[in-house]
């Protein structure tokens, strides 16, 4: 357990001791909130959907743990690249706690990230359906940022170098967040495309989100706690198995 807090307090410091990468996480969710919230409103009001500000919100602090907790995951190429993931890997722990407490830390900061851009959804204008609700999200946020921290713990794992990391941003990251339907509804999309939706684990992060902050469901709670649930747990099976064959 002491492995686990440690990798986890490591993590956690390496966030909050730059400034620099707090104030530039906020950069593109806030572009989208204030670019698409207030420049697509009036088209969103007019096709009857209502406020896009209060639509589009949960969807922006999905993203932001989904990239915040996946490059994190991505991190042990720089871990791997200064030597630090030798010293831990030579350590005789077990593999596990370490790849696990590096988990737990990256969801944390993701959750911490995610936080922030609520508030500034706040001051934007969002505001949410019900407070009693409204302390779900949070549990539903390290839930996201534990699935793709996993994943990316797994990416790292399996990478050698930073050359496939345009790869996986162009061909994994950005499409899993342009079709989870957190820019757009998904209630009436061509049949092919909704199958398509529907095998995106963030699109049912997502749509726990709306549920929770705003009362807009598109799978239902249950559903989307279920899949990812079991998603994470796969993922984190994949991460440790994938860690646990890094070579010193």
């Amino acid at each position: 357990m002491s492995v686990i807090f440690i990798m986890w307090l490591r993590e956690l410091r390496r966030y909050t001791r730059s400034r620099a990468q707090i104030i530039a996480s906020l950069g593109q969710p806030l572009l989208y909130l204030l670019a698409l919230g207030f420049g697509m409103g009036p088209v969103f009001q007019k096709a009857g959907q209502g406020n896009y500000v209060q639509f589009v919100a949960p969807g922006v602090v999905a993203m932001t743990v989904l990239f915040s907790s996946i490059f994190s995951g991505i991190g042990l190429l720089f871990d791997r690249q200064f030597g630090f993931l030798k010293e831990t890997l030579v350590a005789p722990v077990p593999r596990f706690q370490v790849m696990f407490g590096r988990t737990l830390g990256a969801s944390t900061v993701a959750v911490i990230q995610g936080t922030l851009v609520m508030i500034v959804c706040f001051i934007a204008g969002f505001r949410v359906v019900s407070w009693v609700q409204f302390p779900l999200a949070f549990l539903f946020m390290g839930l996201i940022a534990c699935l793709f921290a996993s994943l990316g713990t797994a990416i790292g794992s399996a990478l050698e170098n930073m050359q496939g990391f345009q790869l996986i941003m162009n061909f994994l990251v950005m499409p899993m967040f342009f079709l989870s339907g957190a820019l757009y509804p998904i209630n009436n999309l061509p049949k092919l495309f909704s199958i398509i939706v529907s095998l995106d684990p963030l699109a049912y992060g997502v749509d726990a989100l709306r549920t929770v902050l705003i009362g807009r469901s598109h799978y239902g709670l249950t559903l989307d706690v279920e899949v990812m649930a079991i998603v994470a747990l796969a993922f984190l099976g994949i991460g440790t198995r994938m860690f646990s064959r890094i070579q010193v």
